[in-house]
């Protein structure tokens, strides 16, 4: 098994950074052409972006921006962030998708959630956003922001509080930076706490001139990540936060124009993703993550109202094209406690294969991502070998595989394992570029 090589160019200095670092690409295939490379480590074209592999670090909440709402730079990525995030940029990701950060202040999970609601380029929020964002592409990875909003999850302190305590989550009040009277959703009450217990805010409902208000917030948003020239940006619209909330006929009990019908309860996702598309350039991608079912088959809190499931998920990424979205990053449950799930290895994976597969019966060109329990190189090299348009229909009749996702996304196994894509490389026997500041330890 070869070795990886480096790039025969010469040095050059990365451009956009008041310091010296050289312009590295690591995990960039040396000769992405060569038809035995897998398609793991081949370019992917979304719009005018194009990522030199189809690995993704998927959204991490890290629970490290300052939580005084006092402070100018309540909710601004930090050192930490430029740390956590640029070490992978070094290490060959092909995307990097910044933690969920939130499009208002009473939007963010915990009161140390990242935020994108200050106005203006001068912002804190705006310059922490767009330090780690030079520092990722003077890497040569892509970089986009996870844009949210956590609804009825939200005013909680860090997890490792909660596991301190013993708890699933703690409540964050004012001494700490909460927000206790304004946890929204779109239903309210004791009914739609998250969890039982005195854990979790009792959310209040939100008005309708309140959900048009968080449109707006979000396409602000996505314009000022723009400005700080973000590559890419996600909708979360997964994990029980609030567009998922919305969607769920479990969460959503609302009778204005976002409740009750598919139509009415999709309408916010709609409007949200009109809004982004609207302030973005025409070449930039728009990613949706969504979670494809509540896993609440057959549970008593469904009874009579349905839930979100496979084919609420298969009818909206139907819609897809039309709304301007052009990759769906496939996850699952989390929007409520009677959520009964059997994970295994490919569990999401299937999910997002079987939503790829009608997708592609549909004729659309919605790009799909998998995501949940990848960890090794052949495991991620076989979800989407042969994805490529202009290769799939013989490769995947000469080799067998059936592509169920064109990229890839993995998290913890990052935290785990930082220079994931170079060592998969090696055991793929894929010769790529390195980073070199780190050459000599990884030849």
């Amino acid at each position: 098994m070869g070795s990886p090589l480096f790039r025969s160019p010469p040095i050059h200095r990365a451009e956009g950074l008041p310091y010296f670092t050289p312009a590295n690409d690591a995990g960039a295939a040396i000769n992405a052409q060569d038809p035995s490379i897998p398609t793991l480590f081949r370019p992917l074209r979304i719009r005018d972006v194009i990522l030199k592999n189809r690995v993704i670090v998927a959204p991490m909440c890290t629970y490290s921006a300052e939580s005084d709402p006092t402070s100018p730079a309540v909710g601004a990525l930090t050192d930490f962030h430029i740390a956590h995030l640029g070490h992978l940029a070094t290490k060959g990701v092909g995307l990097i998708i910044i933690e969920a950060t939130s499009v208002q202040p009473n939007g963010r999970i915990s009161p140390n959630d990242s935020g994108l609601w200050q106005d203006g380029t001068d912002s804190e929020q705006f310059k922490g956003l767009q330090r780690v964002v030079k520092f990722a592409h003077s890497q040569g990875a892509k970089i986009g922001v996870q844009l949210a909003h956590a609804g009825r999850k939200a005013s909680t302190v860090a997890p490792w509080l909660a596991s301190q305590a013993k708890q699933r989550g703690i409540k964050a009040d004012e001494s700490v930076g909460g927000w206790p009277s304004n946890v929204v959703g779109p239903s309210g009450g004791e009914e739609q706490i998250w969890a039982p217990g005195d854990q979790f805010w009792p959310p209040r409902e939100l008005e309708t001139a309140e959900v048009e208000e968080i449109v707006r917030a979000f396409a602000r948003s996505a314009g000022l990540a723009v400005q700080a020239g973000v590559d890419v940006i996600e909708i979360h619209g997964a994990h029980g936060y609030l567009l998922h909330q919305f969607l769920s006929p479990v969460t959503n009990r609302r009778t204005d124009k976002y409740g009750g019908s598919f139509q009415n309860r999709t309408r916010f996702l709609c409007e949200v993703a009109a809004a982004i598309r609207a302030v973005v350039p025409s070449g930039m991608p728009l990613f949706l993550r969504i979670s494809a079912t509540d896993w609440l088959e057959n549970q008593t809190v469904a009874e009579g109202t349905g839930s979100w499931d496979m084919p609420s998920s298969i009818q909206l990424a139907k819609m897809l094209p039309d709304l301007g979205i052009d990759f769906l990053d496939v996850s699952s449950g989390g929007n409520h406690r009677s959520q009964r799930i059997e994970p295994h290895t490919n569990y999401q994976i299937d999910l997002a294969g079987q939503i790829r597969q009608e997708i592609h019966a549909a004729k659309h060109k919605t790009l799909v991502g998998a995501v949940g329990f990848i960890t090794e190189p052949e495991s991620a090299r076989d979800i989407v070998q042969g994805a490529e348009e202009e290769r799939q229909a013989n490769e995947a009749m000469l080799s067998g595989l059936k592509p169920q996702a064109d990229a890839v996304l993995m998290a913890r196994q990052f935290l785990r394992e930082p220079e994931w894509v170079l060592a998969a490389a090696k055991k793929l026997d894929v010769k790529v570029s390195l980073p070199r500041q780190f050459a000599r330890g990884l030849l």
